[in-house]
């Protein structure tokens, strides 16, 4: 007999302090190389007034839908209306957990850390290579956590938590993440 599999996807929620950068350009990775199989959000507690140009710069060639990309504030994620989360990333240490609000579900938490390319004064040229720097890095960092073996097969209920907690106390990796 033939049947339609009911499955879900994961959702991971990155933070970036601004969420102009970073966690939007993560956010728009994990969306277009696997939204298949994860809903990816970003926000972070001092949301910019746009995505920073560099970061469109740098998604426009294979980002297929730039316009769902928007900072937004945590407190977004933090309601009961808001969608439950089975992975919060922060990609500084200024966003993790303990600096974060709680998040409905409490979902496991890990830190991708990655230099901020909005710090300190630079001339454009200098920021915009470390622009592409970051970049690559989330690239590598998004591509080898959509490859972990516990993301192969979409959740099911009742073990999402398990998955994405083993997958957080692997210590094969540098990051506190494992990916």
């Amino acid at each position: 007999m033939y049947g339609v599999s009911v499955t879900r996807k994961y959702k991971v929620l990155f933070l970036c302090r601004e969420n102009s950068a970073r966690s939007i350009i993560a956010e728009a990775l994990l969306r277009e190389l696997a939204g298949h199989r994860f809903d990816a959000f970003s926000a972070g507690p001092e949301p910019a007034a746009r995505v920073h140009p560099f970061a469109v710069a740098q998604l426009r060639p294979g980002i297929s839908d730039l316009g769902v990309l928007s900072p937004k504030s945590w407190l977004e994620f933090t309601g009961e209306w808001a969608p439950r989360m089975d992975l919060v990333i922060a990609l500084d240490e200024s966003v993790d957990a303990r600096h974060a609000p709680a998040f409905p579900g409490e979902p496991p938490s890990c830190v991708w850390s990655f230099a901020d390319p909005l710090a300190g004064h630079m001339a454009e040229p200098e920021r915009a290579r470390l622009f592409d720097k970051v970049f690559w890095q989330i690239v590598r960092q998004v591509s080898a956590f959509i490859e972990l073996p516990q993301y192969a097969t979409p959740a099911s209920t009742t073990a999402s938590a398990a998955v994405v907690s083993a997958a957080i106390a692997s210590p094969h990796r540098a990051t506190t993440c494992d990916a």
